[in-house]
């Protein structure tokens, strides 16, 4: 499994209008990209900051992963990102050495990147994301 760094960091929250504000005016990060992901019912709010980024997410829907991990949790930290080289290689090994896998292939998420998730009670709890860029 060759990951290469954190991609982003995900950030569940109630309303990105009431969010945004704190990221540009009190941290001075720049709002570079809004965009709704309907499949995953959810409307992301993205910053960069180094080579990482910041990803918000807003539920569109209350029964929708965000609107349930926040009616759950509270808003949060939702889950860590990392960009794999080899996406459907990073998946097959973390399920070869035992971890429990929420997406067994990739998907389409945010920013045009594939995506799969690692089921936290493999990952000690933390909600775990792999990306990679799509390939032309």
């Amino acid at each position: 499994m060759n990951l290469t760094h954190i991609e982003h960091i995900g950030i569940a929250v109630k309303n990105l209008d009431e969010a945004i504000p704190y990221y540009e005016n009190v941290l001075g990060l720049k709002c570079y990209a809004i965009e709704e992901v309907k499949d995953q019912k959810v409307k992301t709010a993205f910053f960069k900051i180094g080579q990482t980024k910041i990803e918000l997410l807003e539920s569109t829907d209350p029964e929708g992963p965000i609107g349930k991990f926040i009616e759950k949790r509270g808003p949060g930290l939702h889950h860590l990102a990392f960009a794999a080289d080899d996406l459907e290689g990073a998946l097959l090994e973390a399920e070869e050495k035992g971890v429990r896998l929420i997406d067994q292939k990739p998907r389409k998420g945010a920013e045009g990147l594939n995506i799969g998730f690692l089921h936290p009670k493999s990952t000690f709890g933390a909600l775990t994301e792999f990306c990679e860029k799509p390939t032309k």
